[in-house]
């Protein structure tokens, strides 16, 4: 009668509909009690006295003990890992025996609970299945949510406190991967190995020990591709992630391959004739005397259903398009998803550029709790708190970390590389020093290939794949700021002549392209616009270093080429000035905006070369300075120069034409400086 009396007692506490559970279990405890019983009994009695305590003042019920295994359910999500953090820290901070503390792995899950009427507690349901193999992926010490859980709790997280997203994972008796997460807590390890999880189908995927962040865009547009395309190629500049991209969408679509998935590293190879040697080893296929070994690998794919992962292909692009197009044309259960700077150019390719990670706007700051919301900023601190464990995200740093992931455009390489400072330099250390970033950007992993180690070697193996007169295009088109139209690029990059580092204008374009197919440069369009062109950042720091570099036989190609771009820039703004007066203002002064960094690198180029030119461009932008209230930066222009024209220097000696420029000059400087009063 006591037990028929407990156990309706034990129903009646269970809480129903959705709720949140925790399971809780003791890493290797069974050699634990094998080898010392009676130190495990006292040390098990310390750790059921901790979690039966922190399961209490949250509100818990313990509904489940199986040897020293917890199954606890809570009304709320926040109920729970309030419970979990708690726990771990009170095991942490426990009087242990000489066993040492012992090492529990968590697992939370929030679903739908039924009682089961005939028992004494939950019915056996998918929800629980899942928590119970959630926390069998789990290491001892780890906390890991599910994603319903961490939507749950993401936005009451106690300070201090990081949600690590640690991507989807396929766990034993479960047909649908889990998107887990790490609770990470001050104080405590945060770094795990892998997680245990099961994969069925055959494959050679590295287990990857960095979380995979963001990208589900990405994710499943190119998981859209793979459904109906058999290749697909991932284009994209240096360091936007291409590989792990690839990598990631493999083991998501692992189970669609009966003969699994297999990753063909392409990087390390420099004979373009081991290309094909090169899968046949990865895929176990072996060299047969008198036959060809692609006859081979024809052989060996031609009836299995297979995903083959070609990763790095630029380098070696004319070998790898070839080999693509043989095994593309007689496999038809093949699917090939490639990773390169450009497209293989194969019949049937389907390109996909990966873009840099969602960066938040450094004007417009969102909230804290936003923040983290950005691709970008999330790498940032994760990869920070490796090096720097505390590390996180706070009124007073926000702003600056949203500067440093905004002047790294958002490239994941480089945002590892500057994370990876933290261990030595504040936040804002490495903002202010990301004006040399290429020397600021090292250090990366050893067991990393070289060209990934650093941001420079990166770009520095894209730069040695490009023709010769790709190269002198790339280091030219680093004297733009922001973006360019063709006919700019036509006009500063080119030049007449039949002697080294000549680029006729007619090739400008065909060039351009070329650097377009390879990640190199970016295309810009808006609706109604002409195209223009753009480099990150990153790459056009490295070509302006490139052509600081550069000397060619009748000059330093660098001052020739700031010298076009500042003449192209005044006759710009020549033109279009007179349309500011007119019916076509508006988008005139449109026009001169999209413009605005350009023109300041020739005003600052001016002041540095042909003051004349300075004055007149800075005069003759007279009513855009005024009209878009631009007055301060108007008057510093011409001051500046009035300054250095007044002390004797610039291109040409005094005289009349050099009097009227000084003077138009003043005129505009009075007209922006009382303009400036006025509306005040």
């Amino acid at each position: 009668m006591d037990g028929m009396k407990s156990s309706n007692s034990m129903l009646a506490q269970l809480p129903t509909g959705t709720v949140t559970f925790l399971f809780t279990d003791i890493q290797g405890s069974t050699s634990l009690w094998e080898g010392e019983p009676e130190k495990m009994a006292v040390a098990l009695a310390i750790h059921n006295d901790v979690l039966r305590k922190v399961v209490e003042v949250n509100t818990g019920v313990v509904f489940k003990v199986v040897g020293d295994s917890f199954q606890v359910v809570f009304d709320t999500a926040t109920q729970a890992l309030k419970a979990a953090i708690e726990g771990q820290l009170g095991l942490q901070a426990s009087n242990w025996n000489e066993l040492g503390p012992l090492c529990v792995r968590m697992g939370l899950h929030t679903g739908e609970a039924k009682v089961d009427p005939a028992g004494d507690e939950y019915t056996i349901s998918h929800s629980k299945n899942r928590v119970a193999r959630i926390m069998a992926a789990a290491h001892g010490g780890q906390i890991l949510l599910s994603q319903e859980t961490a939507d749950l709790v993401q936005r009451e997280l106690p300070d201090g406190l990081l949600l690590k997203d640690l991507g989807e994972h396929r766990l034993k008796g479960l047909s649908l991967p889990e998107h887990l997460y790490q609770v990470c807590i001050p104080g405590l390890p945060q770094e795990f190995p892998a997680l245990e999880t099961v994969i069925a189908q055959p494959n050679n995927l590295p287990i990857q020990m960095t979380s995979f962040i963001g990208r589900e865009n990405e994710i499943a547009a190119v998981r859209s591709l793979l459904a109906d395309h058999r290749l697909v190629t991932l284009t994209g500049s240096g360091g936007t992630g291409k590989s792990r991209l690839c990598l990631h969408v493999a083991i998501e679509v692992l189970d669609q391959y009966s003969n699994g998935a297999w990753l063909v590293e392409l990087a390390p190879l420099a004979d373009p004739t081991l290309v094909s040697k090169t899968v046949a080893s990865t895929l176990g296929v072996p060299e047969t005397a008198g036959r060809a070994i692609q006859e081979s690998l024809v052989n060996f794919l031609r009836q299995k259903r297979l995903l083959l992962i070609l990763d790095n292909c630029e380098h070696l692009l004319q070998a790898c398009a070839s080999l693509v197009n043989v095994l593309m044309h007689a496999c038809p259960w093949l699917t090939i998803l490639a990773s390169s700077r450009e497209i293989l150019g194969v019949e049937g390719e389907t390109p996909f550029r990966v873009p840099s990670m969602t960066l938040p706007d450094p004007h417009h700051l969102p909230s804290l709790a936003e923040l983290p919301r950005y691709e970008a900023v999330r790498l940032f601190v994760e990869r920070g708190q490796v090096v720097a464990p505390g590390f996180t995200i706070t009124v007073d740093n926000a702003r600056t970390i949203v500067q440093v992931v905004s002047r790294l455009d958002g490239i994941p390489l480089a945002i590892e590389l500057a994370a990876a400072r933290l261990r030595l330099l504040s936040v804002e250390q490495i903002n202010l020093r990301l004006n040399d970033a290429f020397r600021l950007l090292t250090g990366g992993s050893r067991n990393v290939i070289p060209r990934h180690q650093t941001l420079r070697a990166s770009i520095d193996w894209s730069y040695n794949l490009l023709l010769e007169a790709e190269r002198i295009l790339l280091r030219r088109l680093s004297v733009f700021a922001g973006s360019w139209t063709l006919e700019a690029a036509e006009q500063v990059c080119s030049e007449e002549g039949d002697v080294r580092g000549v680029i006729l204008q007619e090739d400008v374009l065909d060039l351009l392209g070329e650097l377009l197919d390879k990640s190199l440069v970016l295309t810009l369009q808006e609706k109604g616009r002409e195209v223009r062109y753009a480099m990150l950042e990153t790459i056009r720091q490295y070509a302006g270093e490139k052509l600081a570099s550069e000397k060619l036989v009748d000059g330093i190609e660098a001052e020739k080429v700031r010298a076009r771009h500042m003449q192209y820039f005044l006759k710009l703004a020549e033109g279009l000035a007179p349309k500011i007066r007119s019916r076509e203002q508006i988008e005139t002064l449109d026009h001169l905006e999209l413009e605005l960094g350009n023109l300041r690198l020739a005003l600052e180029w001016g002041l540095q070369t042909n003051i004349e030119v300075e004055l007149t461009m800075a005069a003759v932008l007279k009513w855009l300075w005024h009209i878009r209230t631009h007055w301060s930066e108007g008057v510093e222009w011409l001051d500046r120069g009035l300054e250095i024209e007044k002390a004797g220097r610039g291109a040409t000696s005094p005289g009349p034409r050099r009097a009227f420029i000084r003077a138009e000059a003043l005129s505009v400087l009075g007209f922006l400086l009382q303009m400036q009063v006025n509306f005040v």
